[in-house]
């Protein structure tokens, strides 16, 4: 998975990882250059007593270097930019595909870990990256150089790397392979770290109220401690690894030594020879030095790479189709006019459908309302409509046409939704309004919230219009954020509005001036209004009650409560029989 990750999102830079690696090239050949004009200054130099030649090999020597620096100077650069552009690239990716999913897939996976891996494992796969272009492209060249100049110097000295490099493979893969399972569970365990710190944050309200702050602390704590435990096996065979490294490092070079001084003595090598061969054994290991510390990131990055094929990989279950049908509204005034044939609607491996058999015609310039127990279905079918879930039996028909035909984006432009929990953004109140029409001026924002019934708590705070919101709209109160939730889907003007238990924090008094200002500004659309109060949907031009997923009474007030038990009981439940009349 990490190999097509990198192959997908590296080849728009082809031009310059060639030229990182080229320059890296370049860079390790001056390196290893180096060493044997050293050689050459003590041996041809130093013990010949030829300051011109000492001179002439010294300016060689600092053009080569002057070649090293600016080679790696320049590979890093283009190095970074390509790494942290690679990063950019997958994360605007993952984003983007998971906004495609449905809420039946952001469910599966969970906001936390789609979070983390956006973020945590992107960064984990982008640093490998960066990682290859300054020391895995240079590792190989260096150790394979190395050893073919080492031999160039002395051939029977070269057979301690014979046992040296080997031992070092060995040590690293042995340490390696147990890594990848700890990798793998920590990438989990700081899964459920967002998780817990998510909920604690969201929640600190109930939290507090109920006095479990030492709950909630020892939960954080024992989460916490996995990751802490998993961290520290980590970081223990990870300690072990470099004192592994160093001591075959100096065991070789005590061993060079030993060996090189004998054959000095026996005059089959000079000491220039020596010091050269010192350096290439150096070079040698650290080449496999710098694939260790590859080797330490790979298998956590290929564990995240992993991770983010995993989201790439899950295909939304509300598929675009591939010819998309236009919406017939030519033949009609008035468009909007939404049916339901024979729903049913069943959440995955769950044993009975939530909705089955359900028929519904909403029509433009009426209110539909839906009403029933909690577990009915209601929210469920008004998800319906704009395809946050697709029906798995039976039609959603949008003026004739099924909305599995439509374009998405068409489809969703003729809709307000108005969710049964309003969510504003981290902005302002104009940032949030303009999320229903980018260029609303701020007269129709000013008028969506009088109709909202939010334009006097909007004047009051300070700022109006550009007055801070904080994420999720933690800084007003619930009542507040479902007026600013109303008066978003009002600037957007939509053919069809769904309200979907939308008024359940207002008070009535509030609830009926909102409901009388809401009809003017909708008469011309379809309104289907899903909720509990009565009060709210007694006066709907129909009224479609629901009970465990079927359909039990169709009519309006009066009539219902002639005919359907199921309503009498809900309406007087909440009010009198005389109020109820």
């Amino acid at each position: 998975m990490l190999t097509t990750l990198l192959r997908d999102h590296l080849r728009p830079y082809r031009s310059a990882v060639v030229a990182v690696v080229v320059l890296q090239l370049v860079q390790t050949i001056a390196t290893l250059y180096l060493p044997s004009l050293n050689a050459a200054i003590i041996d041809d130099g130093v013990a010949q007593g030829d300051t011109a030649e000492i001179m002439r090999i010294g300016a060689v020597m600092l053009a080569v270097t002057l070649v090293q620096v600016v080679a790696a100077v320049v590979a890093v650069y283009f190095g970074a930019r390509t790494a942290m552009a690679f990063g950019r690239d997958v994360r605007k990716r993952l984003f983007g595909h998971v906004q495609t999913f449905s809420a039946r897939e952001v469910a599966t996976f969970g906001a936390p870990t789609l979070i983390t891996r956006t973020t945590n494992d992107v960064q984990q796969v982008q640093m490998v990256v960066l990682l290859t272009f300054t020391m895995m492209i240079m590792a190989p060249i260096m150790l394979v150089g190395g050893v073919i100049m080492a031999m160039r110097e002395d051939v029977g000295l070269s057979s301690v790397l014979l046992v040296a490099v080997p031992a070092l493979a060995v040590i690293i893969g042995l340490i390696v392979t147990r890594m990848i399972p700890y990798f793998r569970t920590m990438q989990k365990r700081i899964d459920a770290i967002n998780r817990v710190l998510r909920e604690q944050i969201a929640g600190v309200r109930v939290v507090r109220a109920f006095v479990r702050e030492r709950r909630e602390s020892a939960r954080f704590a024992s989460t916490n401690a996995d990751l802490y435990d998993t961290s520290l096996r980590v970081g223990k065979l990870m300690a072990l690894m470099f004192p592994a490294v160093f001591l075959v490092l100096n065991a070789t070079t005590v061993a060079v030594l030993w060996f090189g001084a004998q054959r000095i003595d026996a005059g089959a090598l000079m000491i220039g020879q020596l010091t050269a061969f010192l350096s290439y054994i150096a070079y040698i290991l650290m080449a496999v030095m710098m694939s260790t510390m590859m080797f330490v990131m790979v298998p956590r990055a290929v564990v995240s790479a992993e991770r983010i094929g995993e989201v790439l990989s899950t295909r939304t279950s509300v598929v675009p189709p591939e010819r998309p049908a236009q919406l017939r509204t030519g033949a009609r005034s008035r468009p909007g006019l939404v049916e339901l044939q024979g729903v049913e609607f069943r959440y995955p491996g769950a044993e009975r459908a939530v909705l089955h058999g359900v028929d519904l015609v909403a029509e433009p310039g009426r209110t539909t309302a839906i009403i029933g127990s909690t577990g009915s279905g209601k929210s469920t079918l008004l998800n319906l409509i704009p395809r946050l879930f697709d029906v798995t039996g039976g039609r959603v028909l949008l003026d004739g046409v099924d909305v599995r035909d439509l374009d998405p984006e068409q489809l969703w432009g003729q809709i307000g939704l108005v969710p049964q929990k309003p969510y504003l953004f981290a902005g302002t109140v104009r940032s949030n309004l303009e999320y229903g029409r980018p260029d609303a001026s701020d007269e129709e924002l000013w008028h969506a919230l009088e109709v909202a019934q939010a334009r006097d708590f909007v004047e009051a705070l300070e700022g109006g219009l550009d007055a801070p919101i904080a994420q999720g709209g933690t800084n007003v109160s619930g009542g507040q954020r479902q007026r600013l939730a109303i008066a978003r889907a009002l600037v957007r003007r939509p053919s069809i509005y769904l309200f979907d238990d939308s008024f359940s924090a207002l008070d009535y008094a509030t609830d009926a001036r909102l409901r009388a200002a809401l009809f003017p500004e909708t008469r011309e659309a379809t309104v289907l209004v899903v909720a509990q109060r009565v009060a709210t949907i007694r006066h709907a031009d129909s009224i479609v009650v629901l009970e465990d997923g079927l359909v039990v009474g169709v009519g309006t007030h009066t009539e219902l409560l002639e005919s359907s038990e199921t309503y009498r009981e809900i309406v007087y439940s909440q009010v009198s029989v005389e109020e109820a009349a």
